[in-house]
């Protein structure tokens, strides 16, 4: 099979038992890889049409894959697009944007636009592919000044069911548009590259306080009364763990919970200590990285671990933070008997307003996102076949998120990590949006040929 696909693209393809096929199908997430029954890694948009017109004359399901941070579920034989090879970047700084290639990590495109005095809507971890984490939504670190990284987008190239390259924009193909920006692209076909808007932010104020959970477990109510009154220019998460006590951890969080608060201020940054001034006294400070620096260096303010891992996540948007609920929550995540990460997102700001064109995006008035996170294991990274997300890891999770059932308004695709069943993609979006998705997916893959961590329905929801 592999032998005769590579007949018809430029790129290497590559089949099972090799260490080629291995390497292009494992990304960060080591839970449920795919087991495809060949690689492509495609060289351009023409090596994608080939794969996907090979695919579908035979009858094979379609997937494509970058990094792997947001894998949900693996495919088990088909196609493999690998578009690592993908990755240029081409800045108009007279436009402000950026044309991104399906291979391209946000690294890239903060690298190609800095030196026009511009930067994108990146996340916070600038490893992560920027395709499928603006077309999934996104939530950066200027979302709260910007909005949403896919209300920002101007084209989109993808290839569809029937080995199409097409050029989707507002006035070609309105409905695919719409569908593309918040619904994801793997539900519809495979992108080949994408234009975005880029904004005027050289530097920004950011970095992290490491605050003292254990001496202190209230920390996070504290966090959220000050959210409650930052300006839109401040955008802020929580990450809370316990740090184990080994070497290598940092001596004063050794064995203490700890939560982690990141922020991005991108007003004047001489105003920035001021605007977080209030954290300080949350609960002791156990180490402190924020500073002024270029958005070239934004991987600095989260600066999240890039090891691959088995991780699977629970998440929901709520519109509101209960105290209650964040002590049980600190208490509950804190007693854990296996490694678990706690995620806190502030909303609102222009994530709340809509763009001039309307995208798929959903629940736009949630004012935070909670994530709760645990690790299949530390030799996931050695042995990922080993690795087991289990029971127990599961039943905290659920508990973990139903403590804010009473505030919940739905889940973002982002933000959460893990397979999705119907139900819980439903949940993604607004009541009035699901319809036409699942309309736009039936026009586009009726026999659901593209596999995708986002399975929109073809028919009724």
């Amino acid at each position: 099979m592999a032998a005769d696909l590579a007949g018809h693209v430029s790129g290497p393809v590559h089949a099972p038992g090799t260490d080629a096929y291995d390497a292009t199908r494992t990304g960060m997430q080591r839970l449920d890889r795919h087991r495809p029954d060949a690689v492509v890694e495609a060289a351009d948009a023409g090596d994608v049409r080939a794969a996907v017109a090979w695919a579908a004359k035979r009858g094979l399901r379609v997937a494509a894959q970058l990094t792997g941070h947001g894998l949900g579920a693996g495919m088990e034989g088909g196609v493999l697009v690998a578009t690592r090879r993908m990755d240029g970047v081409r800045v108009d700084p007279d436009r402000r944007t950026a044309w991104v290639g399906a291979g391209a990590t946000w690294q890239a495109v903060i690298e190609a636009a800095a030196p026009h005095g511009l930067a994108p809507l990146s996340g916070s971890a600038p490893s992560v592919g920027a395709v499928s984490y603006t077309l999934g939504g996104g939530v950066g670190l200027l979302a709260r000044r910007y909005g949403f990284a896919a209300d920002h987008v101007r084209r989109v190239d993808l290839v569809t069911a029937d080995g199409r390259l097409r050029e989707v924009t507002e006035g070609g193909d309105p409905d695919l548009f719409w569908a593309l920006r918040g619904g994801g692209a793997g539900a519809f076909g495979v992108v080949t590259g994408m234009e975005v808007g880029l904004f005027p932010v050289t530097r920004v104020y950011g970095g992290s306080l490491f605050l003292d959970v254990t001496a202190e477990p209230g920390a996070l109510e504290v966090w959220r009364r000050w959210t409650a009154s930052v300006p839109e220019e401040l955008t802020s998460g929580v990450s809370m763990l316990v740090y184990p006590d080994v070497e290598g951890v940092p001596g004063p969080m050794r064995g203490r919970q700890v939560a982690q608060v990141s922020l991005a201020w991108s007003g004047p940054p001489e105003e920035g200590p001021k605007v977080v001034e209030p954290l300080r006294s949350a609960a002791p400070v156990l180490m402190d990285t924020l500073r002024e620096l270029p958005y070239a260096e934004s991987g600095a303010v989260f600066d999240e671990h890039h090891d691959p891992a088995g991780f699977r996540g629970r998440n929901v948007l709520v519109d509101g933070l209960d105290e209650g609920a964040l002590a049980e929550l600190t208490r509950m995540t804190g007693a854990a008997p296996f490694f678990c990460v706690v995620s806190l997102r502030h909303l609102g700001g222009a994530l709340a307003r809509g763009p001039e064109t309307a995208n798929a995006v959903g629940h736009r008035g949630a004012a935070y996102s909670l994530t709760v996170m645990t690790f299949a294991g530390t030799g996931a990274s050695e042995n990922p076949e080993e690795a087991e997300d289990t029971e127990a890891m599961r039943e905290l999770r659920e508990e973990a998120v139903a403590l804010f059932d009473e505030h919940a308004v739905g889940r973002s695709f982002t933000l959460g990590f893990g397979p999705m069943d119907e139900q819980e993609v439903r949940e993604v979006f607004d009541a009035r949006d699901r319809a036409r998705l699942t309309r736009v997916r039936a026009a586009h893959d009726p026999r659901g040929m593209f596999h995708s961590n986002r399975p929109i329905p073809t028919g009724g929801w």
